[in-house]
């Protein structure tokens, strides 16, 4: 008899969850007319509480909506931030999904690891954490022009796109402060990449992917990307 009754208590739970999440919904959207569209609501760990997705923005609301919780929620049994947890893999892209023919590579040693970044050229950061890079090993960095500070960036990254060998271009300017010759191809290229970014919320540089796609904002330390490229199999 219980085995006969599960189904209808799986469609019973079904149900109600699909209720709950109508209930949040309609409410929110009308005693918040200017939220942001609601994508997704989902139960939390914690009793009552679930997560309200906005993009890759989260909220968490009560079961009715009468509620709205911004900050982060701590599991502090297993000492984990599961707001940060999700969020990381709401900003994850796929790493065949990263516009890669758009890029230039640079190989240092076998070349076996992977790393994609999303760099401006008159981003402060993104020289300093230029020079960082010249330290990892064993790796191919794929950089993706990413002009999103004015129409200087573009000129650059243009004259970049352009020359004739790239990546020579891109360390006389960020490491050496060497102007990239003036240049001219064709550089749709440059604005797919930006296309690519507003798509994807990239909104600030640099901006890391690793292979796994799991997306590092900022000049972080290299111990950083040493330990997750090392957690990368």
């Amino acid at each position: 008899m219980k085995l006969r009754l599960w189904p209808l208590v799986l469609l019973c739970a079904a149900t109600f969850a699909h209720a709950q999440e109508a209930t949040i919904r309609k409410n929110l959207s009308e005693r918040l007319p200017n939220m942001p569209k609601i994508d997704e609501v989902s139960k939390t760990p914690m009793n009552g509480l679930y997560e309200v997705r906005m993009g890759s923005d989260i909220m968490y609301s009560d079961a009715e909506g009468n509620f709205l919780i911004q900050g982060a929620l701590f599991d502090v049994k297993q000492k984990r931030n599961l707001t940060d947890e999700r969020t990381e893999k709401l900003s994850a892209v796929a790493f065949d999904q990263l516009p890669l023919k758009n890029a230039f590579n640079q190989v240092r040693g076998n070349g076996k690891r992977k790393l994609v970044v999303f760099a401006d050229p008159n981003c402060g950061y993104c020289k300093r954490f230029e020079k960082d890079l010249q330290k990892l090993d064993n790796v191919t960095i794929s950089h993706v022009l990413y002009p999103i500070l004015g129409e200087d960036s573009k000129t650059k990254s243009r004259n970049i796109w352009c020359a004739k060998d790239k990546a020579k271009t891109w360390n006389d300017w960020m490491i050496g402060g060497i102007t990239p010759p003036a240049a001219s191809c064709d550089a749709a290229s440059l604005d797919a990449n930006v296309e690519f970014g507003k798509k994807h919320r990239i909104t600030g540089t640099p901006t890391l992917f690793f292979a796994d796609g799991t997306r590092v904002v900022g000049a972080v330390p290299l111990s950083q990307i040493e330990t997750q490229l090392a957690q990368i199999k």
